[in-house]
């Protein structure tokens, strides 16, 4: 398909579409997040992933490609608290709490 610069109306519905597209793909997310953190199980697995990953974990090292790999680590896990702490704050609380009582 060519791209028409002129054709402002399919444009228009073309970044529409593509709107649309991001945001259900980021309620799917949402959703996903949710129910994974909605079972115990779910729970443990996140809480596993967390620690290995380490959101709070300096990632200092002598060597620079070490410490561009740990980066990408912490990164990873510093997105994925972010979406729980938005979109499941209690379901978060109660995964730290189970965590707690567990050692």
């Amino acid at each position: 398909m060519n791209h028409d610069p002129t054709d402002l109306e399919g444009q228009a519905a073309a970044i529409a579409d593509a709107d649309e597209r991001a945001r259900l793909a980021a309620r799917a997310e949402k959703e996903d997040v949710v129910w994974l953190m909605q079972s115990k199980r779910g729970r443990r697995i996140v809480s596993r992933m967390l620690g290995q990953s380490g959101p709070y974990r300096s990632v200092f090292h002598t060597n620079a490609m070490t410490m561009a790999y740990q980066e990408g680590w912490r990164a990873f896990s510093a997105q994925l608290l972010g979406k729980l702490t938005e979109y499941c704050p209690d379901l978060y609380l109660q995964m730290l709490k189970e965590q707690m009582e567990n050692g």
